[in-house]
Parts: structure tokens; sequence; C-alpha cells
């Protein structure tokens, strides 16, 4: 095999790494129609996992130039539609987490808003961040699931995410390079505390998913301190001009 070839094999197996995400997709909606909660959540973190490695793949081994054919792009762009929308809404659905008239109106909204999200093409900046919240409800709907709220309280906090979709608030990816390591650290230990809550599910101690927040805050926060600081910085030097 010559290494044009090779290298042109090997950017087309990225693109097969990238759509496992859609047999983890078809795995979890199984568990969902079984019921099983734990093993929906472990499927929707291996897609995770895919989504959050096969792009340092595509840029290593250059699959822009060497499987130029194929848009990688469209493709993430279905399977986490998939995986980070469409099969936790149906989870909330399914496990009765919203109202029964209201609550499928909501949901619907977010399906809606998710998919103009996705096809912003302002979605993800040029510095590496992401425009207004960037669809993660695979995390949110296991966390209202493990807090018991009510449905309506569970119906308005899903508007509400909804609607901050359209909000352009800049949010941290870990292609944002300030506070990258700090990110990066962030991250490992919420992975480390999310694996002992996959992992103890059916008897989760609560003080561990109220720890596991550490993660969430954390992203929140930093990402709005960013974003104000950026803002504050421009008006300034509009000021000075």
């Amino acid at each position: 095999m010559t290494r044009e070839r090779f290298l042109t094999l090997r950017a087309w197996m990225v693109h097969f790494y990238t759509s496992l995400g859609i047999i983890a997709a078809l795995l979890a909606l199984m568990a969902i129609f079984k019921g099983n909660i734990q093993e929906m959540v472990i499927f929707l973190a291996v897609a995770n996992i895919i989504d959050a490695t096969d792009g340092a793949l595509a840029r290593r081994w250059n699959v822009k130039r060497f499987a130029a054919s194929f848009d990688g792009r469209k493709l993430d762009d279905i399977i986490d539609y998939i995986n980070y929308t469409f099969l936790p809404v149906f989870f909330c659905y399914r496990f009765g987490l919203v109202l029964e008239t209201v609550g499928v109106v909501i949901l619907g909204i977010v399906l809606i808003f998710s998919i103009y999200g996705f096809c912003n093409q302002s979605a993800k900046t040029s510095d590496g961040f992401f425009t207004g919240f960037p669809n993660f409800w695979n995390v949110l709907v296991v966390y209202l699931y493990l807090f018991g709220f009510s449905p309506e309280v569970n119906t308005l906090i899903l508007l509400f995410f909804a609607l901050m979709i359209w909000v352009p608030i800049k949010y941290v990816s870990f292609s944002t390079i300030p506070f990258r390591r700090l990110t990066i650290f962030m991250s490992v230990v919420y992975a480390v505390i999310s694996i002992i809550i996959v992992i103890t599910f059916d008897q989760v101690d609560m003080r561990l998913v109220w720890l596991s927040l550490i993660g969430p805050i954390y992203y929140f926060a930093i990402s709005f301190y960013l974003h104000f600081k950026e803002q504050r910085l421009s008006a300034l030097g509009e000021i000075s001009k």
C-alpha cells in the first residue's frame, strides 16, 4: 500500500470512528425502551467520548485533505443532534419527566430550537467557543431524573435552557484557549465523579450527585466570566476611540 492510500484509509477510519456514535445512539434508544436508565447513560457517555475525541483525530490526520469528498462536520452534527437532543427529549417523555400536554409542547420546542442551534453557522466561533446554550440535554435530563423534580419544574427548566440557545452568550469548549488546562482538569474530575455515579446508578449516593455539580457550575461560571470580560473590554475599546 502506498503512503497516499494509507493516509486516505486512515482519514476514512476517522469518519468510521465518528459514525460509531450512531450505534451508541441505537443502543441508548433500546435501553430507553427497556427502561434501563443506567444502560442509556452508559451508551450516551460512549457517544460523548467519541464526539470529544474524533475532532482531534481528524485534525491530526488531516481528514479534510485525505477524505475531502466527505463532510465529516455534517456527519458529526447529525449524530450529535440524535445523542445530545433527540434521545434526551424522548427520555423525558418516556419516563414522565414533563407535563403530559404542555410538557410535550416544550419538548417539541427543545427539538426545534436545538436543530436551529446545530444549523447556526456561528454556533462555533473562530476562537473556540460555542454561541448559545450548547445543547447539553443529555447531561441536563439525567440531573432532572436524579433530583426528582416535579414535572412542572422540569418543564420550566427545559424551556429556560431552550430559550438560552438564542441568547448569544459564549460558552467554552475544549478548543477554548483561556483556562484550557483548568477546564481539562475540571472535566477529568467531573468524568471520574460521573463514572462513579453511573456505576452506582440504581443506588446512587445523592451527596455524590450534588458534588458532581461542581462540573456544570464551573462550566457556566468560566463561560460567563470570559464572555462578559470580553464584552467589557470591547466596550472600553469603543469608549477609548
